[in-house]
């Protein structure tokens, strides 16, 4: 299965769990994110990517500038690991790195997440790439890619979920980051992209493949 058909599966097999109520809670916070219409101010093929320096799980400093020396650069935006399909997400990237590797690309991951709990979704998922911190968003902000979640959403994560964002990013912002992919070409030039509000919805290992 491709990870598009495994996250619907997932999404499926959720959404006939979950009472009518919190359905509409998460799914009138997509349709407000959507109706933001914060995609359109976010980079897009064929912009330049900015440099980055992140600490990863280690709380090693990573330069987006040291990694484009070595060929393209796929980085994945994330929500955190209590996200499941985050997730799904990354043990599919970590499916497809022996490909990526194998077209001289790198990948990292970056979530608002602190090293610590980085350090965790990191070891649970067995990865062997980067995974990156952005502290309170500030990055993912700066590219239009972060949006604080409405307070019906944060209550229910908190209550029914037992989410606490709070803990995970050590702040009290209550934000996000959006669905993202990008492939940067060694440049610095995106070539490809994919940003959606509906965080059910990731890049395919696929289509980056295709790109590389």
């Amino acid at each position: 299965m491709s990870l598009t058909e495994i996250l619907k599966a997932h999404a499926d097999q959720s959404a006939a769990k979950y009472p009518e109520v919190v359905k509409l809670i998460m799914s009138g916070a997509i349709d407000e994110l959507s109706a933001s219409e914060l995609t359109t101010k976010a980079l897009k093929t064929g912009d330049a990517f900015p440099v980055f320096n992140l600490p990863n799980a280690k709380g090693v400093e990573v330069s987006s500038k040291t990694l484009l020396e070595q060929g393209p650069l796929i980085i994945a935006f994330y929500r955190g690991g209590w996200c499941p399909y985050c997730n799904i997400e990354l043990r599919a990237l970590q499916n497809a790195l022996p490909e990526f590797k194998n077209r001289g690309a790198q990948l990292v991951a970056i979530s608002p997440e602190v090293p610590d709990n980085s350090l965790t979704t990191v070891e649970k998922n067995n990865l062997e790439f980067e995974v990156l911190t952005d502290k309170d968003n500030d990055f993912a902000r700066s590219l239009n890619l972060a949006y604080q979640l409405p307070k019906d959403l944060v209550a229910l994560y908190a209550n029914r979920f037992k989410i606490d964002l709070n803990k995970s990013q050590q702040n009290d912002n209550n934000e996000l980051p959006i669905s993202a992919t990008y492939v940067i070409d060694p440049s610095g030039k995106i070539t490809y992209h994919f940003l959606e509000e509906d965080y059910k919805l990731r890049a395919d290992p696929k289509a980056i493949l295709e790109v590389l």
